[in-house]
């Protein structure tokens, strides 16, 4: 599976230096989309939608496939929120393959797959 990062960043022209999360979400992410060059534009995407959950505040958008729209929401992973929230029974995210979060508006945990990011702001 490492081929397919490694001929992605080889195309782009930059070295990029991945982690071995990143280069797991973005196989999981070739594989699903068939577009080896975006699954490490979205991993390194979702490194840094990871890191401003973890911070407090962060808004991005995603594709929803339930019902083929996009949409815009604002989430965190701060723990004091988390903590008050979680049973204890649930799986982390990227066990399997998505990102957990709390969502503002929903007022609940929600998560995404990683390929429908599209935007953090």
């Amino acid at each position: 599976m490492e081929k397919i990062i490694l001929s992605a960043t080889m195309k782009m022209g930059n070295l990029l230096v991945l982690d071995d999360a990143t280069i797991r979400r973005a196989n999981v992410i070739a594989r699903r989309t068939n577009d080896s060059i975006m699954a490490v534009i979205k991993a390194q995407m979702i490194n840094t939608l990871k890191a401003k959950l973890a911070n407090g505040y962060c808004k991005f958008s995603f594709y929803k496939q339930s019902t083929g729209e996009i949409v815009t929401r604002e989430g965190t992973t701060i723990h004091p929120l988390m903590k008050e929230h979680i049973n204890g029974r649930g799986v982390s995210g990227d066990e399997v393959n998505t990102i957990k979060y709390w969502d503002f508006s929903k007022n609940g945990f929600r998560s995404l797959r990683y390929e429908n990011l599209i935007r953090v702001y």
